[in-house]
C-alpha cells in the first residue's frame, strides 16, 4: 500500500495523465463514414448527365444501364440530392470503347477466354471545390468461357461491368480514393 507522499505524488502523475490524453483526444477531429463518402458539407446536390455511347460495336441498352446504376448508386451511398441539371458535383461523359477480345489462347489458335471490355471518359466537376475537377478514362472487363456466345450471356456481363465502373468512379470521385 502507498503512504502520505508517494500516494500523492501517484495521483498527481495520474491526474496529469488523464488531463493530458483528454486533451489529446479533444484537439483529434476523427472523420468517418459508413457509406465512404468524403465530400465538403457545402456538397448537398449531385446530377449525372445521360453517357451516350460512342463506342464502334454498340450496346443498345448500355448507355441507359449505365447512368442509371451511377445514379442509384449515389442515391443509395450519399445524402446527397440528385437535381436534373446543375448539381454542386456534375457527372457526365461519353462510353468510348465496347469490345470482345479474346483470351488465353490454347492449341490450334483457338481463345480458352474471352473478355468483354467496357471503357467510357468521365468529367468531374465539383461546383463548390473546383481544384478536385478531372477527366478521366475508366475500364472495367469480365471473362467468359469461349463456348459461349456474347449474346448469351452479355447482359450478366454488362451488369458486372457497369458495377465494377461505378464503384471505381464512387471511389474516384466521392470516397477520393
Amino acid at each position: 500500500m502507498l503512504k502520505g507522499k508517494n500516494k500523492a505524488k501517484y495521483l498527481f502523475i495520474f491526474a496529469l495523465v488523464v488531463a493530458a490524453f483528454t486533451i489529446a483526444l479533444q484537439s483529434c477531429k476523427i472523420s468517418y463514414s459508413f457509406t465512404g463518402a468524403n465530400l465538403s458539407p457545402a456538397v448537398k446536390t449531385y446530377t449525372v448527365y445521360y453517357f451516350p455511347n460512342r463506342a464502334r460495336l454498340i450496346n443498345p441498352t448500355l448507355s441507359q444501364n449505365f447512368t442509371e446504376s451511377l445514379r442509384e448508386k449515389l442515391q443509395r451511398q450519399t445524402s446527397l440530392n440528385e437535381l436534373k441539371e446543375n448539381g454542386d458535383i456534375e457527372f457526365e461523359g461519353q462510353i468510348t470503347g465496347y469490345e470482345v477480345r479474346p483470351m488465353s489462347i490454347q492449341k490450334d489458335d483457338l481463345a480458352a477466354k474471352n473478355r468483354l471490355t467496357v471503357s467510357l471518359k468521365l468529367k468531374y466537376t465539383n461546383n463548390k471545390s473546383p481544384e478536385e475537377n478531372f477527366e478521366r478514362s475508366f475500364s472495367a472487363y469480365e471473362d467468359y468461357d469461349s463456348n459461349q456466345t456474347i449474346s448469351d450471356i452479355e447482359n450478366e456481363l454488362s451488369e458486372l461491368i457497369i458495377t465494377k465502373l461505378t464503384d471505381d468512379i464512387f471511389n474516384a470521385t466521392i470516397a477520393n480514393w
